[in-house]
């Protein structure tokens, strides 16, 4: 059965161009009507995207603000009204390697990525609650689930938003708010420089906005983190594996085991996918009672 958005409000930050306006367009095509965010400064560009969604015959409209502008934030999501849908995809990019970077441009990176998605969330997350009926997804990225030199403060606000949509998963479960992340791999304004261009022309914005639109579907799963790019789409998982116990050794022995049998406590064998953060002491406390 097709996915259909009919009578669903959208919220697409950073949807002036790349893959925002592909996910706008997609999602517009699914029946949903979309608010198109971008900065005040690209708002020409928000509202081009309104206008090619409406010459489809879809529902659109623009709003210029910046994801860290909490008041301005509010006010979009109260023009939109009732919002089912928030798709947190706008982003920047600052790379130099560590040893470069300044405070300021990791802060800056941060501040969008991550308290960016924040503001946004907060903003429709108690409507969402009181209506029972949430999709949200946030933006992860390869280089916060895999890391990428010259990109510590880049990856460090994705994989930060990994650790927001698995609490956030869990709080908004019993109000039907499915929370998931989207690792894209895509020809985008800030990978343009970055990549050949015969990978370029295979990474087109269009392959991974499929993803997304499952992701905020009336069916969607919740807390998965599902990669996409090329036409190809994969999940990824924080797995736990089973481990070793250090029971009963001397502080200085234990830490020598543990670098003995690294191989044994590494084993993806063994590995699970804990339901949540307290599995991990729950697995510990196993081994420790004998279990």
């Amino acid at each position: 059965m097709a996915v259909s958005l009919a009578g669903r409000i959208a919220i697409v930050t950073g949807a002036g161009g790349g893959l925002g306006r592909t996910h706008a367009l997609l999602l517009a095509r699914a029946g949903a009507k979309v608010f198109v965010n971008d900065i005040p400064q690209s708002l020409a560009q928000a509202e081009g995207v309104v206008e090619e969604i409406r010459a489809a015959g879809g529902a659109a409209e623009a709003f210029g603000a910046s994801v860290t502008d909490e008041a301005a934030v509010a006010e979009m999501a109260a023009r939109a009204g009732t919002v089912d849908i928030l798709v947190n995809n706008a982003g920047i990019l600052r790379d130099k390697s560590f040893a470069k970077m300044s405070l300021d441009e990791f802060r800056l990176v941060m501040d969008v990525h991550l308290m960016g998605s924040v503001i946004c969330t907060k903003a429709v997350w108690n409507g969402m609650r009181e209506r029972n009926y949430g999709r949200i997804v946030m933006t992860t990225s390869s280089s916060g689930l895999y890391g990428n030199f010259g990109q510590s403060n880049y990856a460090a606000a994705k994989m930060a938003l990994v650790g927001l949509m698995q609490t956030l998963s869990i709080e908004g479960a019993k109000n039907n708010i499915k929370v998931n992340c989207l690792a894209p791999t895509a020809r985008t304004a800030m990978t343009e420089n970055l990549l050949p261009p015969q990978a370029l022309e295979l990474l087109k914005p269009d392959y991974v906005s499929p993803a997304l639109l499952a992701l905020v579907a009336d069916n969607a799963p919740s807390r998965t983190i599902l990669a996409a790019g090329a036409q190809g789409v994969e999940q990824a998982h924080v797995t736990l594996t089973r481990g070793i116990s250090i029971k009963g050794m001397d502080d200085i022995e234990a830490a020598s085991a543990i670098l003995d049998r690294m191989a044994e406590i590494g084993d993806p064998a063994t590995a699970t996918i804990p339901a949540s953060g307290l599995e991990q002491g729950q697995v510990e406390l196993g081994k420790a009672l004998g279990a």
